[in-house]
C-alpha cells in the first residue's frame, strides 16, 4: 500500500504550487473577473508545460499519467486558476490522439497557449446547441456528431461572453453550424472521445478536492482568528465539528479519485462505476465544503472583500457544465447493476497503491480456510456481529492456529503480521460472520499489559491471554460520565499492599463471560480530574464483583458492573500511581482507529442479494433505476470508508504524524454506516422487517447494529473535535 506521490510528482506539484500561488492569486482571480479568463496565467501554464502533461511523446508531449495530471489539477482547484484548463487538457489529448497529421497545428497552438481548444460534452446530432467551458475564449471544440468526432472551429462572432454564475468563460455555443473538420469516423475515435469525458470526470473531481480543502483551510484559520463571547469561535462545536465532517468527506474524495486511477490501470471491473462515484462525491462535497466555510465566516463571508465567495461559486460553476450532477449516481447504478460499460482512458503510471499485499491475502486465505474446517452448523447459527457470538472453542483454536493475534510477537504468541495483514484478517472476519468483539476487548487488554505490566502480572494474565484461555472486557464508562472516561469515579484506595476498588462501570460489553477487566480508577480525588487516576487489570471472579445484565435494542447483551470491596494486587496495577491518563491514552488510541467500512460492506452485499430477490414491476428490485441509485450511494460510501480507514493504517505504518486520521476513520464510516442502514432498510422494505434468516434479517440487524456504532470507542463528537483540533488546527473544544 502506498498513499505517498513519487519524487517526480512532488516536485510536479511544487513547481505548479508556486507558479499558481503567484501568477493566480486572489487578486489575479478577481482582475480575471468578469470573462474568467487570465491570459498571462495561460501563457505561463504553457510555458510550464501544463497542457502537454497528457500529451504522448511521440506527438511533442510529456506523456505524463492521469495521476500527474490530477495532482496538477488539485492545484489548479486550490487557486481557484482562471480558464478551462480540464477541459484543454483532454482536448490536447484528443488532438494528439484522434488524427494527428490533421491536427498539428491545432495542438502546437495548444500546447503553446496560443489558441484555447475545449470540448462538448453531449453529442451535437442530439444537441446542436449547448454550454461549453471556455466556450467564450475558445477557438475551437471537439465534439461528437452521431457517428462521427469532429473539430469546429468557433468564429469570433459566436464566442459571446455572457454573465454567469461564478465569472467562467463559459458560453453557449451553435456547434452544428461552425467550420469543422471530422476526426474520426470509426469506432477507435468514438472510443478516445469516450474516455476524454470519463478522463474529465476525474479532473474536475481532484480540482473539487483541491478547492474544498482550500475552502476548509480558510475557514479554520478564521475561526482561529475571529472572537465572539470572549474567545475564538473555533472553540464552539457548532464551528468546529462540521468542519471536521466536511475535512474527512474532503479527504476521502481525493483518495477516491486516486483509487477510481489505481484501478482503471489495473483494469478492474468496478473501475467505470468508481469514476461516477468519486466525480459525484467530490461535486456533492464541494457544495457542502464551501457552502460552511463561507457560514463560518458569517455576514463577512457574503461580503465580496473576503474571498470565500468565490470558491463557493466556483465550486458550483466547474462542474455544472456537465449537468446534473445526480445523473452521475444515476450512471454509477447502471455501470455497477444493469452491465453498462465505461470507456475508461489510459492511466499511464500509477505510483499509488490500495493494494494490502500477499502477505495479507495469504493471511485472509488462512482465516477463511479455519473458519470452513472449524464452524459447525450449530456454530453458525450462534454467530452474532458482538460478544453473544463468542464462543470459548473456537476461541482456544484460534490461538492454537497462531490466529487469535497475529500482529502480536512471536514471544508473546504472534506472527509480527504487519497491520496490512491485519486489516485483511479483519475483512475475512467479517465475511465469516463470526464475532471479533472478544478478541480485539482481549487483545486490547493484552497489549496494554505488554506494555505496562510487570513481570507477575504478564505471568498469570498474560500467558493465558495468549493460550486463549480467558478473555477480557473493557471498564471505562460509568453511569454518570458518559464519553468522558476521565471523570471516573471508581475510586481505588491503598489497602495494606494492596488496593480496594469501589464504584461501577456502565456498558462493559462481554463482562458476564470475561475473566478480567480493565479498569480505569479514581486514586486521588483532591487533584484535576485528570491527574488522579490510575488503571488496574480486575479479576472478574473476584468477591465483590456482580454483573447485571443490560440488554440493547441491538440485540445484543452488556453489563453493568458493581465493585465492592474488590481487593487488588498492586501487580495488577497498569503504569505508575496516579499516571492513568497516559495509559488510558495509549488503549483509547487503538479503539479509536479502525472504523466500520468491512460491516459497511457486508451490508450493502445484503442489501443487493435481496433487491435481487425481490420482485417489482414485472422483474427485480436491482433493476429499478432509483433501487439502483441508492445501492450506488452506499458503495461510494462504503469505498470512502474504505480508501480512509486504509490511509489512517498506512500513516501509522508509515510512522507519519497523527493528525486525525485515525478519528476520521471511525467517524465517517460509524456515521455513514448509520445513515445507509437506514435507507437500505427503507429500500428493501417490508421485507426487510423480517428477522428471518438470510439478507432480510443481516439488514434488519444492521440498522440496529448501527445504532451504536457512532457511540461506542468514543462518540462521533469526541472524534470530530479531535479532527477539528488534529487536522484543523482549531483550538481546543472539550473541556
Amino acid at each position: 500500500m502506498n498513499f505517498e506521490l513519487s519524487e517526480d510528482q512532488q516536485l510536479l506539484r511544487e513547481n505548479f504550487a508556486r507558479y499558481l500561488d503567484e501568477n493566480s492569486s486572489m487578486g489575479r482571480v478577481r482582475a480575471a473577473q468578469p470573462s474568467g479568463f487570465d491570459p498571462a496565467l495561460w501563457s505561463g501554464l504553457a510555458e510550464l508545460g501544463a497542457f502537454s502533461l497528457r500529451v504522448p511523446e511521440d506527438a511533442g508531449g510529456v506523456g505524463l499519467g492521469l495521476l500527474d495530471a490530477v495532482v496538477f489539477m488539485e492545484e489548479v482547484g486550490r487557486t481557484l486558476a482562471s480558464g478551462p484548463i480540464a477541459e484543454t487538457l483532454v482536448a490536447a489529448r484528443l488532438l494528439a490522439t484522434l488524427a494527428p497529421s490533421a491536427t498539428n497545428a491545432w495542438l502546437e497552438r495548444v500546447l503553446s497557449g496560443e489558441a484555447v481548444v475545449s470540448i462538448a460534452f453531449h453529442d451535437i446530432a442530439d444537441e446542436p446547441v449547448q454550454w461549453v467551458a471556455g466556450g467564450s475564449v475558445a477557438e475551437a471544440v471537439i465534439a461528437r456528431d452521431g457517428d462521427r468526432i469532429v473539430l469546429i472551429q468557433v468564429p469570433a462572432s459566436e464566442r459571446k461572453a455572457e454573465p454567469n454564475l461564478a465569472s467562467t468563460p463559459i458560453a453557449e455555443l451553435r456547434l452544428a453550424d461552425g467550420e469543422r473538420s471530422v476526426l474520426s469516423n470509426n469506432e477507435s475515435g468514438r472510443r478516445l472521445f469516450a474516455q476524454a469525458i470519463e478522463e474529465w470526470k476525474l479532473l474536475i473531481s481532484a480540482a473539487l478536492a483541491g478547492l474544498s480543502r482550500e475552502a476548509i483551510r480558510l475557514a479554520s484559520a478564521y475561526a482561529c482568528e475571529r472572537s465572539a463571547f470572549g474567545q475564538p469561535i473555533g472553540t464552539y462545536q457548532a464551528i468546529s465539528h462540521p468542519l471536521a465532517d466536511l475535512s474527512t468527506d474532503v479527504d476521502g474524495g481525493k483518495f477516491l479519485t486516486w483509487k477510481a486511477i489505481r484501478d482503471i490501470a489495473d483494469g478492474k471491473a468496478e473501475a467505470g462505476a468508481e469514476v461516477s462515484l468519486a466525480t459525484w462525491w467530490n461535486v456533492d462535497t464541494a457544495g457542502r465544503a464551501v457552502a460552511q466555510a463561507l457560514h463560518t465566516f458569517g455576514g463577512y463571508g457574503l461580503t465580496t472583500e473576503y474571498d470565500i465567495h468565490l470558491y463557493n461559486l466556483r465550486a458550483k460553476a466547474w462542474p455544472l457544465i456537465l449537468g446534473d450532477p445526480a445523473r452521475l449516481l444515476e450512471e454509477a447504478g447502471r455501470r455497477l447493476y444493469s452491465g453498462e460499460q465505461a470507456a475508461l482512458p489510459d492511466a499511464g503510471a500509477v505510483t499509488i497503491d490500495f493494494d494490502l499485499g500477499e502477505e495479507a491475502h495469504a493471511l485472509a486465505k488462512e482465516v477463511h480456510s479455519f473458519f470452513e474446517k472449524t464452524l459447525t452448523p450449530e456454530l453458525r447459527a450462534k454467530a452474532h456481529y458482538s460478544f453473544d457470538g463468542h464462543d470459548a472453542g473456537v476461541h482456544r483454536q484460534l490461538a492454537e492456529a497462531g490466529l487469535l493475534f497475529p500482529s502480536w510477537p512471536k514471544e508473546w504468541g504472534g506472527r509480527q503480521a504487519p497491520p496490512y495483514a491485519m486489516n485483511a484478517l479483519h475483512q475475512a472476519w467479517e465475511e465469516v460472520g463470526w464475532s471479533s468483539h472478544a478478541i480485539s476487548t482481549t487483545g486490547l487488554v493484552g497489549t496494554m499489559i505488554r506494555l505496562f505490566g510487570g513481570d507477575e502480572l504478564k505471568r498469570e494474565v498474560l500467558t493465558k491471554i495468549v493460550s486463549g484461555e480467558v478473555v477480557c472486557s473493557l471498564g471505562y464508562s460509568e453511569p454518570s460520565c458518559g464519553s468522558d472516561v476521565f471523570a471516573a469515579q471508581t475510586r481505588a484506595t491503598r489497602d495494606g499492599e494492596g488496593w480496594r476498588i469501589d464504584g461501577s462501570k456502565m456498558f462493559t460489553s462481554g463482562a458476564n463471560i470475561a475473566d478480567y477487566v480493565l479498569m480505569l480508577t479514581r486514586t486521588n480525588p483532591d487533584v484535576p480530574k485528570h491527574k488522579g487516576l490510575t488503571m488496574f487489570i480486575v479479576p472478574l471472579k473476584s468477591a465483590g464483583v456482580s454483573i447485571q445484565p443490560v440488554f440493547t435494542f441491538q440485540d445484543e447483551r452488556t453489563n453493568i458492573t458493581y465493585y465492592d470491596g474488590v481487593k487488588v494486587k498492586d501487580s495488577y496495577r497498569l503504569g505508575p500511581v496516579d499516571g492513568g491518563v497516559k495509559v488510558m491514552a495509549g488503549a483509547l488510541e487503538m479503539e479509536h482507529g479502525g472504523g466500520f467500512s468491512k460491516s459497511q460492506r457486508h451490508m450493502v452485499h445484503a442489501a443487493e442479494e435481496l433487491c435481487r430477490e425481490i420482485r417489482y414491476r414485472g422483474g427485480s428490485l436491482i433493476e429499478d433505476p432509483a433501487a439502483q441509485v441508492r445501492l450506488a450511494r452506499s458503495t461510494a460510501h462504503v469505498l470512502l470508508s474504505e480508501v480512509i480507514a486504509y490511509r489512517a493504517v498506512w500513516a501509522a505504518t508509515q510512522k507519519h504524524p497523527n493528525v486525525g486520521y485515525g478519528p476520521m476513520a471511525k467517524l465517517f464510516s460509524s456515521e455513514k454506516f448509520l445513515k445507509d442502514s437506514a435507507d437500505l432498510l427503507n429500500l428493501t422494505a417490508p421485507y426487510s422487517l423480517s428477522n428471518r434468516s438470510g439478507p432480510a434479517g443481516f439488514l434488519n440487524q444492521c440498522y440496529r447494529h448501527a445504532q451504536g456504532t457512532t457511540i461506542y470507542g468514543g462518540t462521533s463528537e469526541v472524534h470530530r473535535s479531535m479532527i477539528a483540533e488534529r487536522g484543523l488546527g482549531l483550538p481546543r473544544s472539550r473541556a
